[in-house]
C-alpha cells in the first residue's frame, strides 16, 4: 500500500475533492483524520472509509482559525505520534461572472484572502510539526484559472496563483528539513458541481487538448501518488491536471 502507516490530515473533507483524495488516501493504507465546519457530514464520508476497510476520525475544525487548526494539529500528533499528509481542499467564496470593472473591491478580495488564509494556517500547522519529525507531505489545492485570463473569474484567478507561489515558496524553505511541498491544478471537475449544464461546461471541453474535463478520480489518485513517496523527489511544484487547457 502507497501510504501505510502514514497519517494524513484532510481539511475541508467533506467536500467532493476532500471526500476523494481522503478515500484514496484511505484506500492506500493512511490514518485519516478528517476536518471541516460540519461534523455530520464529515462522519458520513468516514463511515464509508470505515466501511470499506479504511480508519479514520472526525474533528469540526475551520480551517481559516488558525487557533483551533493548531490546536487539532496537537490532538493529531499527541495520539499518533506524526502527521505524514497534510491536504487542503476548502472551497473559497469567489464571485464570477461578473467583469472585472463592474466588481466591488469586495467581491475581488474575497477569493484571494480566504485562500491565503487557509492554505497559510493548514500549511504552516503541517510543516512546524513536519519539520520537527524530519518528514511530511503537503499538499495544496490550485485550479485552471491561475494560468487563464478569461472566464470572468473575479479574484479567484489570483487567488489560485497565489496558492501556486506560496508552494513554491513553502517548499523552498522546508526542503532541506526532509518536507515536500507540492500543489495540483486541475481544471473545472463536474462532478463536484453536478448541476453544472452541458452547454455551460462545452466551452470549457473544447479548450482542452483531450476533450474532455478531468474525472474527480483522477484528481484523488494524482493527489494519492504526491503524497507518496513513489513522488519522493518532487516538491515545489504545481501538477497540471487541466486535460490540456493549460500547457506547461
Amino acid at each position: 500500500m502507497l501510504l501505510e502507516n502514514k497519517n494524513a490530515v484532510v481539511y475541508g473533507a467533506a467536500g467532493s475533492m476532500g471526500a476523494a483524495v481522503a478515500r484514496a488516501f484511505a484506500r492506500e493504507g493512511a490514518r485519516l483524520f478528517l476536518a471541516g465546519r460540519t461534523l455530520a457530514t464529515l462522519d458520513a464520508v468516514a463511515e464509508k472509509i470505515s466501511a470499506a476497510g479504511g480508519v479514520a476520525q472526525t474533528a469540526e475544525v475551520d480551517a481559516l482559525d488558525q487557533q483551533a487548526v493548531e490546536h487539532h494539529a496537537d490532538e493529531v500528533a499527541s495520539v499518533v505520534g506524526s502527521i505524514d499528509i497534510s491536504f487542503n481542499g476548502i472551497s473559497v467564496t469567489a464571485v464570477q461572472g461578473t467583469p472585472l470593472v463592474d466588481m466591488s473591491l469586495e467581491d475581488f478580495m474575497a477569493p484571494v484572502v480566504e485562500s491565503a488564509r487557509t492554505h497559510f494556517v493548514t500549511a504552516t500547522a503541517a510543516a512546524r510539526r513536519m519539520t520537527a519529525q524530519g518528514s511530511g507531505v503537503v499538499v495544496m489545492l490550485s485550479s485552471s484559472a491561475a494560468r487563464e485570463s478569461r472566464h470572468r473569474m473575479g479574484g479567484f484567478n489570483l487567488a489560485c496563483a497565489s496558492i501556486e507561489a506560496f508552494t513554491r515558496s513553502l517548499a523552498g524553505e522546508v526542503g532541506r528539513d526532509g518536507v515536500r511541498v507540492v500543489c495540483l491544478r486541475p481544471n473545472f471537475t463536474p462532478e463536484t458541481v453536478p448541476e453544472v449544464s452541458e452547454s455551460d461546461l462545452q466551452p470549457l471541453v473544447d479548450d482542452t487538448l483531450l476533450g474532455r474535463l478531468p474525472r474527480l478520480a483522477e484528481v484523488a489518485d494524482t493527489a494519492l501518488f504526491l503524497a507518496s513517496d513513489g513522488a519522493g523527489a518532487i516538491t515545489g511544484a504545481v501538477v497540471n491536471l487541466t486535460c490540456g487547457a493549460i500547457v506547461d
